[in-house]
């Protein structure tokens, strides 16, 4: 059986993670699923974060991918900067054999050696529970998706050695490109 490499996006990976993304979320009334233009936007605004972009490779093969990119938390005491993860993605034919567990962990791991200190999702709380996402709402964050219950979920990442404050509480405010999702 051939290694999972997992590693940061590089410019070479563009179409493929386009690949993987349009077979993952594919759907009968859309050409283009939503999310492969997402990644495209958050590519080239602000909230892109280049370490942050993991890809699952196999055999030379981009095989699945996952994003954190920047949001905000916007509370009384201004703003405090946090992170979205999404999409997450796995090529039809390898879902299943962990490939998307591996590739989000390698995400989660590179943000927490970055010093960052709270990912948002929204997602399957029976997926996202393993890494240990809990309800958003319960740790008093706000978004559009608040509503939705259990799927809105956030993750505190272990602190730095420096012994930073809490993760920001309040509302979860995502860049434009996230309007289109």
């Amino acid at each position: 059986m051939t290694t999972l490499r997992l590693r940061p996006e590089d410019p070479a990976d563009e179409a493929p993670v386009a690949r993987v993304l349009a077979a993952a979320f594919a759907r009968p009334d859309v050409a283009t699923p939503p999310e492969v233009g997402l990644v495209e936007e958050l590519r080239h605004s602000d909230a892109w974060i280049p370490e942050l972009a993991m890809v699952a490779e196999s055999g030379g093969e981009v095989v699945g991918y996952a994003l954190l990119s920047r949001v905000r938390v916007r509370s009384d005491g201004g703003s405090a900067p946090a992170l979205a993860l999404g999409p997450v993605a796995v090529a039809p034919h390898r879902q299943r054999i962990g490939h998307g567990t591996a590739v989000v962990q390698a995400a989660l791991d590179a943000a927490t050696e970055l010093d960052e200190r709270l990912v948002v999702v929204l997602g399957d709380p029976a997926f996202y529970r393993r890494f240990g996402f809990a309800r958003a709402d319960r740790m008093g964050l706000t978004s559009p998706w608040s509503g939705l219950g259990d799927p809105w979920q956030a993750l505190e990442l272990p602190p730095s050695v420096s012994g930073e404050s809490p993760p920001p509480r309040g509302e979860v405010v995502f860049p434009p490109p996230w309007s289109k999702v």
